[in-house]
């Protein structure tokens, strides 16, 4: 019998994070995991009342293709007042199930068969698939640990080709924690212009700035009308499970992306976009609360890891640290495996993030204080064996 298995699902690698993810469930005893990157707080109550209050209601059917009305006009008018940026509620926003959807359908909305797509290295693991699924050819673009893994005018000059589309970007960075400040956007955007690029802008950990504010790409002169910027509610709110996220770009790509999202999704779940509205009327304290305190996990934990002999820089966004493990002479998958076996904490291996994160390991501090505490007194121990 001949395989019904298509070409494109055959030559997609595993994700490197699952194997990791999996080795932990094997594990007996008391695992640190500092490797799953979502907010180890609750969603805030009056958000999970909105939806709970939604179904008793009976308002569970289908929404519209782009949202409810109400919640594209309370984002918007968010975005405008937070980031200086306009969006049209009415054709310029798609609210999608979760980010991962909105990054699929802004791929497949402007990729062609063989479009050259420029990714941010380290990167999500989604990213490099997500091209490759929608028929373009992922390009690494690296981003260096001397430049704080900023994307650099000279690294972006090197890797574009004739046959770049498309800049896939990510900052607040996943994995390195990494930001783009407004300097860093304009000095990349003459670049970006120039050579005629379309920036798909993934700014889901927007609202996770500690050291200054986050700059929207969109907010760039001459830049909103080649970026479609994906965002969503599970890092700022501590809603990973709800999946919501959403789209927002000029309308002829808009357009493009909502036949898209017509046809694979329908609409966004329901319930979640009512607790969405009540996330952008009412959850900014919960948020600033939560932020907060992360900002003190951060600080503790990156000088552990420095005191124990990790390099790290201080990542300015996110909730990750992105330590050098180069000193101990393992190769970052070694460590990873190692750490866990031996001390029984959970990172992830930095190559699983792209070639640019090799000779690093993700630790993510959405983990309370005494944990983490604890979670490097192990590295530590683990370190000096070694």
């Amino acid at each position: 019998m001949r395989s019904f298995v298509s070409d494109v699902a055959r030559d997609i690698k595993p994700s490197g994070i699952r194997k990791f993810f999996d080795l932990v469930l094997t594990m007996e005893g008391d695992v640190i995991s500092l490797g799953v990157g979502e907010p180890d707080f609750d969603t805030p109550w009056s958000i999970s009342k909105a939806a709970i209050a939604s179904i008793e209601k009976g308002m569970t059917m289908y929404t519209s293709n782009r949202g409810l009305p109400e919640l594209c006009g309370l984002l918007t008018e968010d975005f405008k007042n937070r980031y200086g940026v306009e969006y049209d509620p009415t054709s310029e926003v798609i609210f999608t199930t979760g980010v991962s959807e909105a990054l699929d359908i802004a791929m497949r909305a402007v990729v062609n068969p063989g479009d050259e797509v420029l990714v941010v290295d380290p990167c999500f693991v989604s990213y490099q698939p997500e091209v490759y699924l929608a028929g373009g050819i992922p390009k690494p673009l690296p981003c260096r640990a001397e430049d704080q893994f900023k994307i650099t005018p000279d690294a972006l000059m090197e890797h574009i080709t004739p046959k770049t589309k498309v800049l896939m970007m990510n900052f607040p960075n996943n994995p390195t924690g990494g930001v783009m400040d407004k300097d860093d956007l304009k000095a990349i955007s003459d670049i970006i212009i120039d050579h005629d690029l379309l920036v798909i802008s993934d700014e889901v950990y927007s609202e996770l700035s500690y050291d200054l504010k986050h700059t929207a790409t969109a907010s760039i002169d001459g830049l909103f009308e080649r970026t479609i910027t994906l965002n969503g509610f599970s890092k700022a709110y501590a809603m990973t499970g709800w999946r919501l996220g959403y789209l927002c770009a000029p309308k002829e790509i808009c357009d493009a992306a909502l036949k898209i999202h017509q046809y694979c999704m329908m609409s966004a779940p329901t319930a979640s976009q009512f607790a969405a509205v009540e996330a952008l009327k009412s959850g900014e304290e919960a948020k600033n609360e939560m932020v907060a305190e992360y900002r003190i996990r951060r600080n503790l934990f990156v000088k552990g890891l420095n005191d124990i002999g990790l390099s790290c820089h201080l990542p300015q966004g996110a909730f990750y640290a992105f330590p050098s493990i180069e000193s101990t002479g393992l190769s970052d998958e070694e460590f990873a495996e190692r750490l866990l076996k031996e001390q029984q904490v959970a990172v992830v291996p930095g190559s699983a993030f792209g070639e640019s994160g090799k000779g690093h390991v993700r630790t993510c501090y959405a983990v309370d204080r005494p944990r983490l505490i604890e979670a490097v007194r192990r590295i530590g121990e683990f370190v000096d064996s070694l």
